[in-house]
């Protein structure tokens, strides 16, 4: 049995040592938020915060995930009804088009914002390497832009 802190709360599981975390979100946890995309960590729909930050969980091996790790998906990153800013200003900005891929963004954009609450468009360029097949790139712009000014206060 492995041990895990997903979005706060201690969860087992019975799984194959090279199992990658994002099967045992999804399979086995049964958060079905994390997105299966590419499974070679190209894509980013599998991201989540692995101890703060963006991680790619469909090639993360849960072996290499100790108890002590807090790992957050996109169920987990509100603050309970409150959604997170990124979420918010994803809604507001209607950044999503098919939506596939956002959850993974929106998460890589939250690690961003939680280590640099001033990005510029070069830094949020650098960061978010997530694939969009539909290409909102500039609304995901834009709304992390929007975030970080809620962010900031």
């Amino acid at each position: 049995m492995t041990k895990l802190k997903i979005n706060s709360k201690s969860v087992e599981v019975d799984v194959e040592d090279e199992t990658p975390l994002l099967w045992v979100i999804r399979e086995h946890v049964g958060l079905t938020g994390t997105k299966y995309g590419c499974g070679v960590a190209q894509c980013g729909a599998c991201t989540v915060h692995l101890n703060g930050e963006a991680t790619r969980s469909c090639v993360l091996p849960i072996s290499a995930v100790s108890e002590d790790d807090e790992i957050v998906t996109i169920e987990g990153l509100a603050e309970g009804d409150t959604p997170h800013p990124v979420q918010s200003a994803w809604a507001e900005l209607d950044v999503a088009q098919c939506g596939y891929c956002q959850v993974g963004m929106i998460m890589a954009a939250s690690s961003l914002l939680n280590q640099n609450a001033d990005p510029s468009d070069e830094d949020i360029r650098a960061e978010i390497t997530n694939i969009c097949r539909c290409g909102t790139y500039p609304r995901v712009l834009a709304g992390v832009m929007r975030a970080a000014e809620r962010m900031r206060g």
